[in-house]
């Protein structure tokens, strides 16, 4: 309480808008640079979400243009809001406060600036600052000693999340939507409790009909060594699928259980391979031309094979679990969901992501919570969505000005290309005064102030009351 109690007596321009001394210029400026990087993220964004989803021609002629500029206003609201807010805060306590350069002027700016935004959009844009808050203050509390970090704790977060995860996605309507749809895809449709396995199970291991041989082709040239590996795969899977035991508990009908966990890794490795692949052409196409060894780093990167490894390892994990389970109690469960998704979500080892692991907690969280909506045992409170969004906001902007070390670097780069560099462009060494280091990344810079705009003169001490 003490801290924020701490004050100092300094002018908006002498801390904030160090680039210009009117408040409305600087407020113009910042809210340019916005509009500008708003259009740039959301035109793109928008056109190739409605080329995935193949939407029809009304959807271009009628809704994309005001959805982009819908979402191009929200995101330069909550730029240019927070800096007239800054200015406002200032003329109105007479002096800064520890919270009133980030959290107080950001709350208002980002309530007002979320309201702007589609309703259908505010949900995810809430969970994403949600977690990136929680991750925040985590940060924070790291750094004051108040909480010691554990060791490969986002590995245990993320076996704890997909546990549970699991277990929702084989209960009946225990997950919906996109959620449902994506694990899906991840783990197969064999999992999903749509039947009952005493239907899917009754036939015997020799009355399954066996998969098709597979024939090479006579005229297959000795030197097509990927064409020979590949059959020489295909070939060593259907033998593990016509000779290998499956318990009659188990969906997989043309798999055993060994091929049917072989194949889950196969499959999600090449999918996890192409992804991170796919993120790296943008960076590297354009240096094809000039280096074409690029291209071999693109295609033997280290990354590549980690989530790769991270996403069949999980799939693999599962479904070995998942039959091991059924094999030893002789019936299919539930409850092996919540073993099978915490012994899979050991495959973070190979691709350790806080993010993904606070996010898909953050998931969970908003998943139970509505759970418990509907079960009547939690309130609903229909602006709950808008309120956590500016709160979380708000705690980010807080460490974006008193302590950018603490806060995610990812979002620290948005912050700067959303203001075209000038968040990193305020007084910084004048808010040490407060104890948060605040210009530990900022050492060598120093702005250059007019005197004639300035309320402490250069050469005077730091005053602080």
């Amino acid at each position: 309480m003490a801290a924020f109690s701490k004050s100092i007596p300094h002018s908006c321009y002498e801390i904030g808008h160090t680039w210009s001394p009117s408040c409305i210029l600087s407020t113009l400026q910042v809210t340019a640079g916005a509009l500008e990087a708003s259009f740039k993220i959301y035109a793109p964004l928008y056109l190739i979400a409605a080329l995935l989803r193949r939407r029809k021609k009304d959807y271009y002629k009628k809704r994309l243009i005001p959805e982009i500029l819908q979402s191009t206003s929200f995101l330069t609201a909550n730029g240019g809001l927070y800096i007239a807010f800054f200015c406002i805060l200032r003329r109105l306590l007479g002096r800064f406060y520890s919270w009133s350069a980030g959290f107080g002027a950001a709350l208002p700016a980002s309530y007002i600036a979320i309201l702007i935004e589609r309703k259908s959009r505010r949900g995810l844009l809430t969970i994403y600052m949600a977690n990136l808050a929680t991750e925040t203050i985590f940060r924070m509390a790291v750094t004051r000693g108040i909480v010691k970090p554990l060791k490969h704790g986002e590995v245990l977060l993320f076996c704890l999340t997909a546990s549970l995860y699991m277990f929702f996605f084989r209960c009946k309507d225990g997950l919906e939507g996109f959620a449902f749809s994506a694990l899906k895809f991840i783990v197969g449709k064999e999992e999903i409790p749509t039947h009952s396995y005493q239907e899917l199970g009754s036939t015997s291991c020799s009355e399954r009909a066996a998969p098709p041989a597979s024939h090479t082709p006579e005229g297959v040239c000795a030197s097509s060594r990927g064409r020979a590996i590949a059959a020489l795969t295909r070939r060593l899977l259907d033998s593990l699928c016509k000779h290998g035991p499956r318990h009659r508990c188990c969906k997989h009908h043309q798999d055993n259980c060994i091929s049917y966990c072989v194949k889950g890794f196969i499959r999600m490795f090449s999918v996890g391979y192409l992804i991170q692949c796919c993120l790296k052409v943008p960076s590297t196409f354009r240096q094809v031309f000039t280096k074409p060894s690029r291209l071999l780093s693109l295609l033997y990167n280290k990354e590549n094979f980690q989530l790769g490894a991270f996403l069949g390892s999980f799939v693999s994990i599962y479904k070995g679990t998942s039959c091991l389970l059924r094999w030893v109690r002789n019936i299919d469960d539930e409850l092996h969901a919540l073993i099978a998704g915490f012994l899979a979500g050991t495959s973070m080892f190979f691709y350790k992501s806080t993010t993904i692991s606070m996010y898909l907690f953050s998931k969970l969280v908003e998943t139970m919570y509505f759970k418990g909506i509907e079960a009547g045992h939690f309130p609903y409170f229909p602006e709950a969505d808008t309120v956590i969004y500016a709160i979380s906001t708000a705690i980010c902007f807080q460490a974006a000005v008193m302590e950018v070390q603490n806060l995610r670097p990812s979002y620290w780069k948005f912050l700067l290309r959303l203001t075209k560099g000038r968040f990193a462009l305020m007084n910084r060494k004048v808010l040490d005064v407060f104890g948060t280091e605040a210009s530990r990344k900022f050492r060598d810079f120093t702005p250059k102030l007019d005197p004639k705009y300035m309320l402490v003169p250069p050469d005077a001490g730091m005053p602080l009351s």
